[in-house]
């Protein structure tokens, strides 16, 4: 072995002979494992990318708001709504509101405890619920102000002006105002600051903008809330605005012209609630349409409420609205259900007609009552009860002194009439729109119910028997119509067939729910007995007799609470020969049955031809 070896030998062949040398092949392994944990960051780091970007921009916008600038809103005024005359139903007053600048309150710790306590102290809002407010705010990533209280009081806005505090700001603003709210709040509803749904359900709004909650206010939102502007601030880390710049213009919402008339709305309402406190009652409801389109041109529902308390958020005055037994945010008009009585005998009527059930003129005898034979005690009939002697009658006379027992063998059967039955009676319900939705421009309409053998059985575990038809046919048992149903029933008598779709927007369409009209020949059999309701000295309506208008119409008395009081009903259209106007009229719990509700159809019809007809 050499013992020097230089760098030259150590190449030669010569050299490294005298080695046993043997060649090894490096594995890949390394190379795999470096790989995979570079992948793993690679992919770490485009995962987090995308996380920042999609998912927490809002996060990080705020952020960049807080330290750099901010948007400034610039409120829109709410649409305005009028009447079909151009009279305002609902309107803005500028106003001014106290808000709280969440991102000013977040990142100055020193101005927290006084904004809190200066809150309490001048607007009397607890300290509990501000932070609430602010954590529900921040939840969902929003940091636009709060609004703490609108319709500042000069005392308020001088007092807190004075604090000159960057967490508290003053902000013009445009306050709903209802002229007439009482009046007018069944149809127009009213507006308050946007809820956490209304903010994730309705993303057109903002937190600061006064939205729908009810009525028209709600239903027409979208149209009347407009886009506000936005003015947006930048500025320094010490927060000095650098730069103010409007990058878009308020957008006022739309104004919306309703059917009513608000004229004769202001009359009914004042009538009927006279009426009403001489009774002693406090729940009804009164609406009155036009039966040739299907224009609302009244709608109230007893008792009402001043919608004004909700705009300036009177919490003592709001509460007892809620708390109030009577239910005045309850419209009853279109979502209270109601056993109809004896206004439902002019379907039963056409029903029979159409089917062959009877003739016009064929009569029936009503000594006051119905014996049907029962089978298991041949001595003790079952008996139904009319609610006086009616003698013979027919179709016209049937329908004028509202005989019951006359109805009963047309609805159920007895001896030679075989009667509709109760699914006849349950198919043209529906073929009048009787337990489903008028489709109304209102929320929170109910379709009703039409009670079938199944459910009954299901229900009370016994069968549909002869007696649950016999009730049903005179508007009583467990049948229950909106009284938005009714009248637009009745109005598809007056115009001969065709129901239509009541509305509150004005506009010239006319849509048909279901077109009838091939009944005509029946339906003037019907209104000849309508007629007779008002002008035969036995009709159920001949108060209205002397009125200067030809009214055909239909009173009704729906027992309840196990027949302990009663519904007052009337219902009927006028003139006769060209239908201009279809009323509905109800008390509950009236005292006198349908002859609480005639006295304020009276006043209803005789108004209208004085001031709609006569002029």
């Amino acid at each position: 072995m050499k013992d020097d070896i230089f760098f030259e030998d150590a190449l030669s062949d010569e050299w490294s002979k005298d080695f046993d040398i043997a060649e090894v092949e490096f594995s890949n392994k390394p190379f795999f494992y470096i790989l995979i944990f570079i992948s793993f960051f690679i992919l770490i780091f485009f995962i987090r990318i995308i996380f920042l970007n999609f998912f927490s921009d809002n996060e990080f916008i705020s952020r960049a708001e807080i330290n750099s600038g901010k948007k400034e809103l610039i409120l829109p005024p709410r649409g305005i709504i009028y009447d079909r005359n151009g009279k305002i139903l609902a309107e803005n007053k500028l106003s001014y509101e106290a808000l709280l600048d969440i991102n000013e309150f977040i990142k100055n710790d020193n101005l927290k405890d006084i904004t809190l306590k200066n809150i309490k102290s001048i607007l009397g809002i607890d300290e509990t619920d501000v932070l609430n407010l602010i954590n529900e705010k921040m939840s969902l990533n929003l940091t636009s102000p709060i609004v703490l209280k609108s319709n500042l009081s000069s005392d308020e806005l001088i007092k807190l002006n004075t604090l000159n505090l960057k967490t508290i700001k003053i902000q013009n603003n445009y306050l709903r105002f209802y002229p007439d709210g009482e009046i007018f709040s069944s149809v127009i509803g009213y507006v308050g600051l946007p809820s956490k749904e209304d903010l994730e359900y309705r993303p057109y709004l903002t937190n600061q903008i006064f939205t729908g909650k009810a009525g028209i206010e709600f239903q027409y939102d979208k149209d009347l809330v407009g886009s506000p502007g936005i003015i947006l601030n930048k500025r320094d880390a010490l927060g000095k605005i650098l730069l103010s710049q409007k990058i878009q213009d308020p957008q006022p919402g739309k104004n919306l012209t309703l059917t009513i008339d608000a004229e004769f709305q202001k009359f009914i309402f004042n009538k009927t609630k006279e009426h009403l406190e001489l009774l002693g009652r406090k729940a009804g409801g009164v609406i009155v349409i036009n039966p040739q389109n299907g224009e609302v041109l009244s709608m109230i529902s007893f008792p009402t409420y001043d919608n004004n308390i909700f705009v300036n958020y009177n919490k003592d005055q709001i509460l007892k609205i809620l708390n109030n037994k009577d239910l005045p945010l309850f419209n009853r008009i279109i979502s209270g259900k109601y056993a109809p009585g004896s206004t439902i005998k002019p379907l039963v009527g056409i029903a029979a007609l159409a089917e062959n059930i009877i003739s016009p003129t064929k009569t029936i005898f009503s000594p006051g009552y119905l014996d049907v034979p029962n089978p298991y005690n041949p001595d003790q009939p079952n008996r139904f009860l009319d609610w006086r002697y009616q003698g013979n009658v027919n179709l016209y006379s049937a329908i004028a002194q509202s005989s019951n027992v006359y109805f009963y063998e047309v609805g159920g059967g007895f001896g030679d009439i075989r009667g509709l039955g109760i699914y006849k009676l349950i198919e043209w319900w529906k073929k009048f729109g009787l337990g489903s939705k008028t489709q109304i421009d209102l929320p929170g309409e109910t379709d009703g119910f039409l009670p079938t053998p199944e459910w009954h059985k299901k229900t009370f575990k016994k069968p549909w028997l002869l007696g649950n038809t016999y009730n049903v046919s005179i508007g009583q048992g467990d049948l229950g119509i909106s009284p938005i149903q009714l009248i637009n029933y009745i109005g598809a008598i007056a115009n001969d067939g065709k129901l239509l779709r009541p509305h509150l927007l004005k506009n010239d369409q006319i849509q048909i729910l279901n077109d009838l009209s091939y009944l005509k020949n029946e339906i003037n059999e019907v209104k000849k007995g309508m007629v007779q309701t008002v002008t035969s000295p036995l009709g159920s309506a001949y108060l209205l007799v002397d009125l200067p208008i030809s009214i055909a119409g239909k009173t009704g008395t729906a027992q309840i609470q196990q027949n302990k009081a009663e519904n007052a009903f009337f219902v009927g259209f006028a003139p006769v020969e060209n239908p201009q106007i279809a009323v509905l009229v109800f008390v509950e719990n009236a005292k006198q049955g349908s002859l609480n509700a005639l006295p304020i159809a009276k006043e209803i019809f005789r108004w209208f031809y004085e001031n709609r007809i006569k002029k």
